[in-house]
């Protein structure tokens, strides 16, 4: 503590810049040899020459970056404080070029990137090391060299063995990407709330007052406040900040259809308020030069993170929410660099990867609806969407919910789709018929048109037609009430069976220890009488009980001891209002999901649940 005080002393009144740097080094040695184990002992030189340097504003670049070598090794163990690390923000800004930029900085942010750190606490360590990524794209190789760090930062291995590395990456990106539309975010602080938007935004004088950006009504009620804006009407209006132009126009279609929901007093989503706002139905964002360069690093970072496949299922989940700002999903260029990073997630097999292509919860938009035909950042002719739902309708979603979504929401593109012979589409439309999605008769006629228009679509809609007369022949009334497969059975076995004749007496089927899989679920959701059904020891997963929990609702008894089923499976057996009867023995059923269970099946009994979490 004396010498820290001797060195406080000493450095508050520098005379000669000389001995201030020899007395900085001699202070850094001091902490290094100390052999008390206390973070003070390596904080508080910090802390001093932090406070010198912000009270000294007249030192040269070469007195900056001889004091930033002197205090490094204290850097390799312990994090700036926030008055250096502005210090650093702007010695990145003015000198990127700087070898102390490489030499210095890089080990300093690697080490914050790698620990658990709390941005919200600690806003000036993100700062930096946005301003050091940016300092790293000055140089001549550019992306290359922000690359090479990324990977640096992800390691040689097919696992990244940091895992805070990828939260604090793309929270940097988040607040990069934020701060490049920020100033017009600052500029409508007086423009209509979101559910002012979907109402049709109220009368100026409820407004603010100096509105910077002007809002354009077609409404009666407001013709006569607006009387002397009659020539800002017949022209687009441009708001103008340091960095962005925006150019809005008026839209009496979108205007129309906002009106019709006046009386709406929910919340609208996100992609409402970009296509149908009546005040920002053209909008044209562009950036300043510097904006640009930073908007264009960061996104080319998430494309650079998406690219790992290790990191691609924790980089979905962070983004699933869509954490940009409604300007940046207005913004032409964001959404098409952005288009890459969804193209990986919709690329990639894994359930948990492409599932946050979908929205958070109901009521919500996800990534499938903005870029999905119609929506605010489709730019092409449906090929993304196509791969989405090809990508979802092959995972567990292909389930009522999904096609009535598809159908209510995207009929239109599937069908245009399936019209230029996209075979994902011809599917989607086919099994909309095959499950009734479509009541109307009219509807359902065209779409049989559309099939029957492409070589694909024909041959699919005739494999329908042949199923859909073994399915009445099936479940035409008679055969057995009880049906035992041999042990060993498989999927095609259980499909041969049931082609054979009719089973639309079946109520009791047990397919116990056969090599049965989530597959079979296509055949079993097709027996109208079933109420007991034994899937004991067999390979029946999640995907197959999602679909048994759409269509089986009148099922009473279930034995799914010993598979592989999980919490995201029996989840969905929640909708399975009529059983009484659950085996879960041996399964990785958790206690919460049992509780759930008991407290939405009311008709249930008896219910095994030994060898499990909830056990």
């Amino acid at each position: 503590q004396k010498k820290i005080y001797k060195y406080k002393k000493v450095l508050s009144n520098p005379s000669r810049w000389e001995v201030v740097l020899k007395e900085i080094r001699t202070l850094v040695d001091m902490a290094l040899t100390s052999p008390l184990q206390d973070d003070s002992i390596h904080q508080a030189p910090l802390e001093i020459v932090s406070k010198l340097l912000s009270e000294n504003n007249n030192l040269t670049t070469q007195d900056h970056e001889s004091i930033i070598v002197a205090i490094a090794p204290l850097l390799e163990n312990n994090h700036p404080p926030p008055d250096l690390c502005e210090f650093f923000c702007k010695h990145c800004r003015e000198r990127p070029r700087s070898m102390v930029v490489i030499e210095v900085f890089t080990p300093v942010v690697q080490r914050i990137l790698k620990h658990n750190m709390d941005f919200g606490k600690c806003p000036r360590l993100r700062l930096f090391t946005q301003e050091y990524i940016l300092a790293l794209n000055e140089l001549n190789a550019g992306m290359e060299v922000v690359k090479k760090f990324i990977h640096s930062m992800h390691g040689p291995t097919g696992q990244c063995p940091h895992p805070r590395v990828l939260p604090n990456l793309v929270a940097v990106c988040l607040a990069a990407i934020y701060s490049c539309y920020e100033e017009f975010i600052n500029s409508r602080d007086n423009s209509p709330s979101l559910k002012e938007i979907r109402n049709g935004c109220q009368q100026q004088c409820d407004r603010k007052p100096n509105l910077p950006l002007r809002l354009l009504h077609t409404s009666p009620d407001l013709v006569s406040q607006e009387a002397t804006l009659t020539e800002s009407r017949l022209k687009p209006v441009i708001v103008t900040s340091n960095e962005i132009h925006v150019e809005v126009e008026r839209n009496n279609t979108a205007n129309q259809k906002m009106t019709a929901n006046v009386g709406n007093d929910s919340e609208p989503n996100l992609i409402d308020c970009l296509m149908v706002s009546p005040t920002c139905s053209t909008m044209s964002i562009e950036l300043s030069a510097q904006a640009d360069r930073i908007l264009g690093c960061y996104v080319e970072i998430l494309k650079m993170l998406s690219d790992y496949d290790d990191w691609r299922p924790a980089l979905a989940s962070l983004l699933q929410p869509i954490p940009f700002p409604k300007e940046a999903l207005a913004h032409e260029k964001f959404t098409k660099e952005l288009k890459y990073v969804i193209q990986r997630f919709a690329e990639d097999p894994r359930q948990e990867v492409h599932s946050c292509l979908l929205s958070v919860r109901a009521g919500k938009d996800g990534w499938f609806q903005l870029y999905s035909p119609g929506g605010v950042a489709c730019d092409d002719d449906g090929e993304l969407f196509a791969s989405m739902v090809h990508i979802l309708m092959g995972s567990c979603y292909k389930t009522k919910k999904f096609l009535l979504s598809l159908a209510e929401n995207k009929l239109g593109p599937c069908m245009l789709l399936a019209l230029r012979g996209n075979q994902t589409m011809v599917e989607i439309l086919c099994l909309m018929l095959e499950y009734n999605i479509i009541d109307n008769n009219d509807t359902q006629l065209q779409i049989i048109s559309t099939l029957e228009s492409t070589d694909v679509g024909k041959r699919m809609y005739e494999q329908l037609c042949d199923r859909q007369r073994e399915l009445k022949e099936l479940q035409r009334k008679g055969g057995p009430t009880r049906l035992t497969l041999p042990s060993k059975s498989t999927d095609a076995d259980l499909a041969r069976l049931l082609s054979s004749g009719s089973f639309g007496n079946l109520e009791n089927l047990s397919l116990a220890f056969t090599n049965v899989t989530s597959a079979c679920a296509e055949y079993l959701i097709k027996l109208p009488s079933l109420k007991q059904l034994n899937l004991w020891s067999t390979q029946f997963g999640d995907a197959g009980l999602r679909l048994l929990s759409e269509h089986l609702t009148m099922l009473q008894v279930l034995n799914l001891c010993e598979t592989p089923v999980t919490d995201a499976g029996l989840l969905a057996l929640s909708s399975m209002k009529s059983l009484c009867s659950l085996n879960m023995n041996s399964t990785k059923l958790s206690a919460d999901t049992y509780e759930d269970l008991k407290a939405k099946l009311p008709n249930l009994k008896e219910v095994d649940v030994r060898y499990t979490e909830a056990w």
